[in-house]
């Protein structure tokens, strides 16, 4: 029997690949699934086992899927389509026997008023009334969604529209050793982890990047309307734009903070930003 890990070609799937193997999994016993499997030729040279499957092609997920004892759902990138996506990802592990599925979803998404967490509240629901073993990884912020924009930081500053609010951002990696600390555990099911860093407010965030690069960095707070606008104009698709206004809209109400679930599964603490501007640097 097998761990399935979906989206493996992805960045958090291919992390929670290489976790399962640094806990020792043995990697004949690793499925890793994606659409385009030559982007997975290194993973093949280690032992894994390489399937391809389309969320959108049912069949192929019940090939990726057979004799998966445990399925590691990672979803889908598709905004605005991945309900229907994932309703075949959940078709075909109850068709071919799956007995856990592990599924990132996104902070408090039972009552998160995020334009985000619309399509993971609705998965959730998939998974639960379709009578398979779960666990819910409700992943917070990645903390690379701000160290990825240094350079735009040192140029212009921070601008957003958080408030004071403050959001639980944490790394891929540790994301990643949470959920294979999941999958290779023996814990409850039908649990949800609400996992997430060291809360910050975008204030603070602007602190430390002037603390560790000796240049001043402001965070300038803006209406949603006004930052969705100001995001367009730096390039943005208009949807994309929205979505991340809305974002942090919802985190300027707290609804991207959570507690100590990620430290508590890692057995350390996360990452915490100053680290991570760090590394970025």
């Amino acid at each position: 029997m097998s761990i399935v890990v979906t989206g493996a070609t992805g960045q958090l799937g291919r992390l929670i690949v290489s976790a399962l193997l640094d806990r020792g999994v043995p990697a004949e016993r690793i499925v890793a699934v994606g659409r385009d499997t030559d982007r997975l030729a290194d993973l093949a040279d280690t032992g894994v086992v390489i399937r391809q499957a389309d969320y959108d092609r049912p069949e192929s997920l019940r090939a990726a899927f057979d004799g998966a004892e445990k399925l590691m759902f990672v979803s889908g990138s598709e905004v605005g389509r991945r309900v229907a996506q994932h309703g075949n990802v959940v078709a075909a592990a109850r068709q071919v026997g799956v007995e856990l599925v592990v599924y990132t979803s996104i902070a408090h998404a039972d009552t998160s008023t995020l334009a985000l967490a619309a399509e993971h509240r609705a998965t959730e629901e998939l998974i639960r009334d379709s009578g398979l073993r779960y666990v819910f990884l409700r992943n917070s912020w990645y903390l690379e969604n701000y160290t990825g924009q240094l350079p735009t930081y040192l140029r212009h500053g921070v601008a957003g529209a958080a408030g004071d609010g403050r959001v639980s951002a944490a790394t891929r990696a540790d994301y990643a050793a949470a959920a294979a600390a999941v999958l290779t555990g023996s814990g409850a099911t039908g649990t949800r982890y609400e996992l997430g860093g060291t809360p910050f407010t975008m204030t603070e965030l602007a602190a430390e990047i002037s603390r560790q690069t000796g240049t001043t960095v402001s965070y300038l707070d803006l209406p949603v309307a006004k930052y969705t606008e100001l995001l367009v104009a730096a390039g943005l698709p208009e949807a994309y734009a929205a979505a991340l206004a809305d974002a942090d809209r919802g985190l300027a109400q707290g609804e991207l903070e959570v507690g100590n679930d990620l430290a508590e599964l890692l057995g350390r603490a996360p990452t915490t930003l100053a680290e991570a501007i760090r590394a970025a640097r």
